[in-house]
């Protein structure tokens, strides 16, 4: 009976999961025209807070000088210079670029988390945590199918 108890919090929680970044934003799109724009996979990260598998984006490797950009609307997000291999299977960056993201506080999976998205168009890229390299102390762990890769 304990068990059923904490699936069925487990699972009312996942269903009660924050909308994406709240607020008005410069970049819009209806649903259909979110879902002919991107990828099935970049739709489920960016425009409904889903996680790509670690080890699977291509990104986590890139090691070209270049700047990574939102897949939903193409906003430059992080330099390829402020970017490290955190050994965690995602694209992980010290600093994002000036004015490029947003930030809200992210309560699921029982945990507090920081969440980050796109400040142009709300698209969910990932989480930021404080155990990154100096000189942040930050570590921007990204959803490589959220960004696109346009090298220098």
């Amino acid at each position: 009976m304990h068990r059923r108890t904490l699936l069925a919090s487990a699972l009312a929680m996942i269903a009660l999961r924050p909308a994406l970044a709240e607020g008005s934003f410069e970049f819009t799109l209806t649903e259909a025209e979110w879902r002919a724009r991107l990828s099935p996979e970049a739709y489920a990260v960016l425009r409904e807070e889903d996680t790509e598998r670690a080890f699977t984006s291509p990104l986590d490797t890139e090691k070209r000088a270049g700047v990574f950009h939102c897949a939903g609307c193409d906003l430059p997000l992080y330099d390829a210079a402020q970017k490290y291999d955190s050994g965690t299977g995602w694209p992980s960056f010290w600093q994002p670029l000036p004015n490029a993201i947003g930030t809200k506080e992210d309560n699921t999976f029982f945990a507090t988390r920081t969440e980050v998205h796109c400040r142009r168009c709300g698209g969910h890229l990932g989480h930021v945590f404080d155990d990154g390299p100096q000189p942040t102390g930050k570590r921007y762990c990204m959803n490589g199918v959220a960004m696109v890769f346009k090298p220098a």
